[in-house]
């Protein structure tokens, strides 16, 4: 038997692996995406017997109960009431099946579709296909009320412009949320713990954390140390953006944030600037975050600070629904008037 070239095998070896898996990738999407399509027409039957027969309302669950308990008895599992439920939805929002995501699954159109109106779907639709979201993550990012708490900064053609493309990040201002929300880190709202321990958990979540934050961030240190003549600080946690091409300084507030607090980010800001930045980097950004702010303080404290330096809240549990759509509803309707 011949000896076989052990550095041509690896490469040979190496050249399979790669295509196997690209196939099996390939393949995967094609069934997922066979199955959407396959939904979708479901819902279409669904909806297309419904107006044939002109049916009421309250012949609709028992249509869908029947059927559920047909198709399951013939095909198994996937023919819930619930799962025929959102088929018929699926149709009804996406009336035009070659609009349809490749890059989705039907899992992550039965999340979407729990969203209250179109401006919601819509958004989580094109975030998902921007950043990729797993069904968790897409879940996480609906639980938190994404879409509301970015629409709330917002005018109406913003918000309108974000449901339809999803969120653009072009500026400083489009990495900023007010609240971020923390919830993952398992802190009770009473609980009493210190600046180091909230760092400390943010960096032990560092995956969840960087969901929050959103698309482009590349974590650089913790307590990154910075020499101003015979002095020391230290920035609590720096990033990268890929997307803005600049350094991100966040600095954690137990409490409420200081005026001297914000003093502090402009003197790192003014630092990074002129001693961090290289060529082909942009100014750097600076979040202050704290659990309370005094938006008058704030605005005295930042006034005719020329750098990219903005403060924000931040908690430590999911926020109330009723109360984040009544706000976003009085913004459109105050707009409207």
């Amino acid at each position: 038997m011949t000896d076989i070239n052990t550095s041509n095998y690896q490469t040979l070896k190496d050249q399979i692996k790669s295509l196997l898996s690209e196939g099996r990738k390939k393949a995967l999407s094609s069934v997922n995406y066979i199955l959407v399509q396959t939904y979708w027409h479901v819902g279409k039957y669904i909806v297309e017997y419904e107006q044939k027969g002109n049916q009421k309302a309250e012949y609709g669950k028992e249509l869908l109960t029947k059927l559920s308990k047909d198709l399951t008895l013939e095909y198994g599992k996937g023919f819930s009431r619930s799962n025929l439920t959102y088929m018929r939805k699926f149709y009804i929002y996406f009336s035009k099946s070659e609009t349809l995501s490749h890059k989705l699954t039907w899992s992550h159109y039965f999340e979407i579709l729990k969203a209250d109106d179109k401006l919601e779907i819509n958004f989580y639709l094109k975030q998902c296909e921007k950043e990729n979201w797993s069904v968790r993550e897409l879940k996480r990012q609906m639980k938190s009320m994404l879409f509301h708490r970015l629409s709330l900064s917002k005018d109406k053609k913003g918000v309108l412009e974000l449901s339809k493309a999803g969120q653009n990040i072009t500026e400083a201002k489009d990495i900023v949320k007010d609240p971020f929300v923390f919830e993952f880190l398992g802190i009770e709202q009473d609980t009493r713990y210190l600046e180091g321990e909230l760092e400390e958990k943010l960096i032990s979540n560092l995956e969840k954390f960087l969901l929050e934050l959103g698309k482009g961030f590349a974590f650089i240190g913790r307590q990154y140390k910075i020499n101003i003549g015979s002095r020391h600080f230290f920035v609590d946690l720096v990033f990268y953006h890929r997307i803005l091409k600049c350094f991100v300084l966040i600095d954690l507030k137990r409490g409420e944030i200081e005026h001297y607090d914000i003093g502090q980010m402009n003197l790192y800001l003014n630092y990074f600037k002129n001693e961090e930045n290289v060529e082909g980097d942009n100014e750097p950004i600076g979040i202050v975050l704290g659990a309370y702010k005094d938006h008058i303080l704030v605005e005295y404290a930042t006034q005719n600070i020329s750098n990219q330096l903005f403060v924000s809240k931040y908690q430590l549990y999911l926020p109330e629904k009723e109360k984040l759509i009544k706000e976003l509803n009085r913004l459109l309707d105050n707009i409207d008037e």
